[in-house]
């Protein structure tokens, strides 16, 4: 499939304004195609050639203002529309389209549970020409007619209001000017629960076989979305700009949603089908609230190009949490974000494949390209330069400047430059210097406190290690007067960091306090130290600080000293141990437990400590599981259990639990649980191929078979290795969702030994794999398939080897240089700590 280049974007742009699409569907005809005729009405402003993209099954018949053009002349996805004459046009376009089972196109899931079907379109940057054929770049805007024809007991949901007409065929109302890829459609027997507001009609919709597990969420869904919608419209000026709102939970989501407007598209592991905290419901809820912003910023406002998706994803991730913080229950999202999303951007931004958040001009040239920054940093920083941004200029400025831009720019198009401009317009201040600053540079900045004292008083200067100004807050704590074990907070002040060098001192009477935290609130992106009495006062009472977001800035602080070698793992290990037992915020627990857990017991620890490692993990989770006994902390046992299960190093403990069907003293063991635990028997080689099934026996769903798929191939057996290997590497009919279950379950650090001739097999398996099937299963083999328990020179030899082949997917080629320069950086944590 071709990509299309930016220059080729700008040629067709300057020659064609595309009008109006009518675009008819038909997925009755079959399995494995399904029928795409579409109309479309164009102007051409001279004389020229261009092209319109599909890329059917078979293409039955196109025509150009009426005259017949040769099917046969379409090469590759690109059909040339040649001769083009000034003035009005109409290319009618029919044919067959294949269904996808990649989460890419026109994605079609047959439930295992009730054998329904369910059909959706996700057609970001350039799938749509796997549904119907289309001028596919996003600004060449037009209105959509979408008509479908479905099996007369499925309902159809779409970017508009969707009519019955009878007879199986719906007609969705015609939308606004939008771009290609936020077209939108899903079919099948839902589950809906509707309501309306505001005078918008909205709808939650899922596969049947979920319908009371949404019945449990409904309630919590429509109040997020009406909480978020009503505050939405205290911020912006311009009223919502479309006819409905539609969430629909779809099976085999590759992302998290997609903001199609009028019909966001949700991974349906959002409805939850076991228990979960409520860190996970915020979650959800950010999503919702995420989505709900890209209504405005992205689809009423789009890009005009792909260097600028940074500006919609950090715009609408900044926005998701801090409307939840403002509207709803979950007011301590930024926590959550500190710890749980925020270091995603760091570990980007310390890669070879860093970039900007914002792309100079031509460095994304094409959309292939352009899918490689769906990233930590177009999310996780460029939201951290948002929320900077804002403390910088102060909201007020910040909103008038964003809704002058979503004023001047709706149903259009727009740029960083025209942002820029908006928020300029709004303030006194040089954003244009403050982007360059943060939007054009790459990497992360560190600020050191130095202190000095004297009988009356401390002064603190910031040192900048970096490139970016910044403007923090600085906390100062004592340890309480009547109870030492308490940390009370003495002073907070704020102070600017210059892009070139250090803060300005600032100077405080009494004497030096116990603990310094710079970035206090986490207002800034960057790396913090903490002095050496700094750090002793943490390692004693880092659970003591009152404040969790401070709490989580700390917590970040030892993460980054572990991962640049300046603190051993152990010590890591060492302070969860003593200071989760007491942590009261459960972002700040599940952050601190997934990079103990994930990244220390799993990569930077060496194999001879490993034991030792999960040791600790399980005492602390046993800890953690016994401070809950009183059952007021559900959310934090939980999390205990779940991690126990996944460091348990014998079988005993949670085989009982799984023989019994609970945990003593509590929870259940709902199906999560369950192929959890059996998952890590079959890690430990105390499950069998007859235990798992018997385990889907009792749970046939989806989840059910992905669950299968993870264990089988998790089974410490070489029978067992080379069949996983086969549905991975072989084959092509594993879904995204299978294949994933499937490569989550291969490699397994336990197994080292059984796997070490499996290693080299990975890296041609892995070319071969993403050339025959796409980006979205080379992304899914790049990122769960890789052998990242390989912690060896070999692998990283092996792999470079491998990225010096020119035929590598793009795709494939970004996941391999991210996993190998993890590899090299958790060799080198190995080192400094046996040094």
């Amino acid at each position: 499939m071709s990509v299309l280049t930016r220059d080729e974007a700008r040629t067709r742009a300057q020659l064609i304004d595309v009008h109006r699409y009518a675009v008819a569907l038909d997925v009755t005809t079959g399995s494995e195609t399904f029928d795409s005729r579409t109309v479309i009405h164009f102007t051409a402003r001279a004389a020229g050639d261009t092209f319109v993209e599909l890329k059917p099954a078979t293409l039955r018949a196109l025509t150009l203002d009426g005259r017949p053009l040769d099917p046969a002349a379409l090469t590759g996805d690109r059909y040339p529309l040649t001769a083009l004459t000034p003035g009005e046009h109409e290319l009618r376009v029919d044919a067959d389209m294949h269904y996808s089972r990649t989460g890419e196109g026109m994605h079609r899931f047959t439930d295992p549970t009730d054998g329904e079907t369910y059909l959706y379109t996700q057609l970001f940057m350039d799938d749509v020409q796997r549904v119907f054929a289309a001028f596919d770049q996003p600004d060449l805007k037009a209105v959509f007619d979408v008509a479908v024809t479905a099996p007369e007991n499925w309902t159809v949901l779409g970017n508009g209001i969707a009519t019955h007409t009878g007879g199986g065929h719906w007609t969705l109302a015609t939308t606004p000017l939008i771009s290609t890829y936020l077209v939108a459609v899903a079919a099948g027997p839902w589950h809906s629960v509707r309501t309306e507001h505001a005078g918008i009609p909205f709808g939650i919709h899922c596969r049947r076989s979920l319908a009371p597990h949404l019945g449990e969420d409904a309630d919590e869904i429509l109040s997020l979305t009406r909480a978020c919608f009503d505050r939405y419209h205290e911020k912006f000026t311009e009223p919502y700009p479309f006819d409905s709102y539609d969430q629909a939970f779809v099976p085999e989501f590759n992302a998290g949603a997609m903001e199609n407007p009028g019909l966001v598209t949700f991974r349906d592991e959002y409805i939850y089908r076991s228990a979960v905290t409520d860190t996970e419901r915020q979650s959800r809820g950010m999503v919702i609230a995420h989505e709900m912003a890209h209504m405005w910023f992205g689809d009423l406002v789009t890009l005009a190009w792909w260097d600028d998706i940074w500006l919609n994803e950090s715009f609408a991730e900044y926005m998701g949490y801090q409307t939840l913080s403002e509207a709803t229950r979950f007011t301590d999202t930024w926590v959550d974000f500190a710890v749980g999303r925020k270091p995603w951007g760091y570990d980007s931004d310390q890669r070879p494949s860093t970039h900007p958040v914002a792309p100079e001009p031509g460095a994304v040239p094409d959309t292939a390209s352009a899918l490689l920054n769906f990233d930590g940093i177009s999310y996780a920083k460029g939201a951290s330069a948002l929320r900077q941004l804002v403390a910088w200029l102060g909201e007020k400025d910040f909103l008038a400047g964003v809704n002058r831009h979503i004023s001047r720019h709706k149903y259009g198009n727009a740029t960083l430059a025209d942002f820029v401009d908006s928020l300029a317009a709004a303030t006194d201040r040089d954003v244009h210097a403050w982007a360059a600053a943060w939007l054009r540079t790459t990497g992360v900045d560190t600020l050191t406190p130095r202190t000095t004292a004297t009988a009356t008083d401390w002064t603190l200067t910031a040192a900048h290690r970096g490139n970016r100004p910044h403007r923090i807050a600085v906390a100062a704590y004592d340890h309480d007067i009547v109870d030492a074990g308490r940390l009370v907070a003495r002073d907070r002040f704020e102070t600017d960091v210059p892009a070139d060098g250090d803060s300005a001192p600032t100077t405080l009477p009494g004497r030096r306090p116990a603990l310094l935290v710079l970035n206090d609130g986490d207002l800034s992106y960057t790396k913090i130290r903490l002095d050496p009495a700094s750090w002793d006062t943490a390692l004693t009472s880092l659970s003591a600080v009152p404040d969790p977001l401070t709490r989580a800035v700390v917590w970040n602080a030892a993460r980054d000293m572990v991962r640049d070698g300046e603190l051993v793992p152990d010590v890591y290990l060492d302070a969860a141990r003593n200071h989760l037992p007491h942590e009261t915020d459960l972002a700040v627990v599940q952050g601190v437990l997934a990079f103990a857990c994930g990244q220390i017991a799993d990569s930077y620890t060496l194999p001879e400590k490993r034991h030792a490692a999960l040791a600790t993990l399980t005492a602390l989770c046993r800890d953690l599981i016994r401070r809950t006994e009183d059952g007021n902390n559900p959310g934090l046992r939980l999390t205990a259990v779940r991690h126990f299960i996944d460091v348990a190093t014998q079988p005993d403990g949670i085989q009982d639990w799984f023989d019994s069907g609970h945990v003593p003293g509590g929870p259940e063991l709902d199906r999560e649980l369950r192929w959890r635990v059996l998952t890590r028997l079959a890690v430990l080689g105390a499950a069998t191929e007859k235990d798992i099934a018997a385990e889907l026996a009792r749970d046939p769903s989806a989840g059910g078979h992905e669950g299968a798929a993870r264990c089988r191939a998790a089974l410490p057996d070489p029978e067992a290795k080379e069949a996983a290997w086969a549905r991975l590497f072989d084959g092509d009919d594993l879904s995204n969702y299978l294949f994933t279950a499937t490569a989550q379950g291969f490699w397994q650090p336990e197994q080292a030994d059984l796997l070490t001739d499996f290693v080299p097999r990975y890296f041609p398996a892995a070319v071969a794999l993403a050339a025959r099937r796409g980006p979205a299963i080379a992304a899914a083999a790049g990122r769960h398939a890789f052998p990242a328990h390989a912690v060896d020179e070999n692998t990283l030899r092996l792999g470079a080897a491998c990225l010096d082949d020119d035929g590598v997917l793009p795709a494939l080629r970004r996941k391999l240089v991210d996993q190998l320069d993890d590899l090299r950086r958790a060799l080198r944590v190995r080192e400094a700590s046996t040094g």
